[in-house]
């Protein structure tokens, strides 16, 4: 008799763990939740765990190392611009696929719905966030279908977004940080339930950096959206009591970065970043070496599968050769003509997809011809300007509202906003923070080493720094055009082109490195180490973009093994 009672609750404790595993399992896996956001499209209840720094909706982890950055097995163009260089990149969260046509238009419904462009204070916040779906047409060719259906119709969903120039994707990135860490704040919490859906407004909305700088500034100040303590969470500790019974007021009632619930914000990965996650060269490590250097994001140096199920089949989409970008009917080479849909394709032993192929990607870099190692071999990056919040003339941070947001005119006349109301207003650091020191000493760092004075032919040491403005341009070392497009008084265009004839190069501070083949190009781009540049404030129908986020705390998530 006892042995039949322990058998049967023995029976009843297993079929409790698989209804709880089962239960699990499909939280987890749940269709409904935004790759971009981890929102629920249905309204259900998502969130992130807060134990420890977990990936963002969309990411997967990829641990850092050393790795040669620039090295190509051709070079046919004679750019000289990959010398290789040995860098050390460290571990970061990197999107699983591109930014898809579903996850941009998510950012652009919300856009709409908080700033209406139909208000005049707004019109250019929508309009400026709108891919360009012009890139499309071709003197020569009929793509107006794909004008009209790329980026919006439903069988275009979950292909990647293009037409994004390099500052709509930096803003798209910004946004996505924090629509990922509202949604935390509300499962922990911190904000009313679903208030990011009903209570938000051009007037009330949220900022991660406004909420950890100025937590009553968030939502306009209303205290019945963000919560103190974490009130409506089961975890919220109640109010304590003195020695009189009375209640006090608890420190630190809203969360902050020490809580360890607040995401790092989502961005544009570095150059270093994105070959180093491309080429995926741990999957050929053994022990502490790399067997092989990879010619391509696998492993072989051929575009077509190997494997028995699928031999013959190209593992990335890319140009074949003169009117040939996708095979023949009946039996295609890589299964597209244009863009193909995300997840196509096996992903990279990081287990990315489309490292190769379907669209080049921006990454976060001014371009320049050499990588300085010398410099830094560090998560090396070239573009950091650093700013610091600005403090009004009431001695505190200055929000950005509706009167005094600004707009940046771009070179092609499209006007963009610089800062959306509800985020703290930026301004370039000054002596008071660079003062003596000796890793920075300004606040535009883009040209240190190439580009400023002292890296051009001209620069003579010890000399005054007399020059005018004319005579620095051109002796800068980039002498590119300078084109200008400005608005007048009564809103028109003016445009000045820059027609001078002794412009020597294209290259300037406004051009951005981007990375990988696409679906217009040979096999030779598909090599992750190959890199170009392009307008940071202009668009084509071949490069897109995806997200990437640094990691808090150690470098690996789980032992090491000596082989694996």
């Amino acid at each position: 008799m006892k042995v039949k009672k322990i058998m049967v609750l023995r029976l009843m404790l297993s079929i409790i763990l698989i209804v709880g595993l089962a239960s699990c399992s499909k939280k987890s896996s749940s269709k409904n939740s935004s790759r971009a956001t981890g929102w629920n499209v249905d309204g259900k209840k998502a969130g992130l765990s807060n134990k420890k720094q977990e990936a963002g909706p969309g990411l997967v982890f990829v641990e850092g190392g050393t790795f040669t950055m620039g090295k190509v097995q051709d070079d046919v163009m004679h750019d000289w611009n990959n010398a290789p260089t040995q860098q050390h990149v460290q571990s970061f969260y990197m999107d699983e696929t591109e930014v898809t046509n579903f996850m941009y238009l998510e950012y652009l419904d919300w856009l709409k719905m908080v700033f209406p462009p139909s208000e005049e204070n707004y019109k250019n916040i929508y309009e400026g966030a709108s891919p360009d779906t012009l890139v499309w047409r071709n003197r020569l060719g009929y793509n107006e279908t794909m004008t009209n259906n790329y980026l919006r119709h439903p069988s275009y969903a979950e292909y990647p977004v293009v037409g994004v120039n390099w500052i709509q994707a930096v803003e798209f990135s910004k946004w996505r940080t924090d629509r990922v860490n509202e949604a935390v704040l509300e499962k922990n919490g911190y904000l009313k339930k679903n208030a990011k859906n009903t209570d938000v407004s051009a007037e009330s909305s949220f900022s991660t950096e406004t909420y950890l700088k100025s937590p009553t500034s968030t939502f306009g100040g209303n205290e019945e959206i963000v919560l103190k303590g974490g009130r409506g969470s089961k975890k919220a500790k109640a109010p304590k009591a003195d020695k009189d019974g009375k209640i006090t007021e608890e420190k630190n009632v809203y969360a902050q970065r020490s809580s360890g619930i607040v995401l790092p914000e989502y961005r544009l990965p570095t150059e270093a970043e994105w070959e180093y996650a491309a080429a995926a060269d741990v999957g050929q490590r053994e022990y502490n070496t790399y067997k092989g250097q990879k010619k391509y994001p696998w492993s072989g140096g051929y575009t077509r599968s190997g494997k028995r199920q699928s031999k013959g089949d190209q593992l990335a989409n890319f140009k074949q050769g003169n009117g040939d970008y996708g095979g023949i009917a009946g039996w295609s080479d890589d299964g597209a003509d244009i863009t193909n849909e995300v997840k196509k394709y096996a992903p990279n032993d990081f287990g990315l997809y489309d490292m190769a192929g379907n669209v080049a990607e921006w990454v976060a870099d001014v371009y320049r011809p050499i990588v300085d190692n010398e410099a830094n071999d560090f998560n090396y990056f070239r573009g950091n300007l650093y700013t610091k919040n600005k403090i009004g003339a009431d001695g505190k941070i200055e929000i950005v509202t509706k009167d005094n947001i600004q707009y940046d005119t771009l070179s092609n006349g499209r006007i963009i906003a610089r800062n959306l109301p509800g985020e703290i207003a930026q301004v370039p650091v000054d002596e008071q923070e660079t003062y003596l020191r000796q890793n920075f000493d300004k606040s535009d760092n883009i040209n240190y080493r190439d580009g400023d004075k002292q890296s051009t032919k001209y620069y003579n040491f010890g000399s005054s720094d007399s020059d005018d403005e004319k005579s620095k341009q051109e002796k800068s070392m980039y002498n590119s055009p300078r084109h200008n497009v400005t608005t007048d008084s009564l809103g028109k265009m003016v445009r000045k082109y820059d027609a001078s004839n002794k412009r020597s190069t294209l290259i300037n501070d406004h051009v951005r490195v981007y990375k990988g083949g696409s679906w217009r190009d040979r096999a030779y781009w598909l090599d992750p180490a190959q890199r170009r540049y392009f307008p940071q404030d202009m668009a084509t129908d071949y490069i897109g973009f995806r997200c990437a986020m640094s990691r808090v705390g150690p470098k690996a998530e789980k032992r090491k093994s000596p082989r694996n």
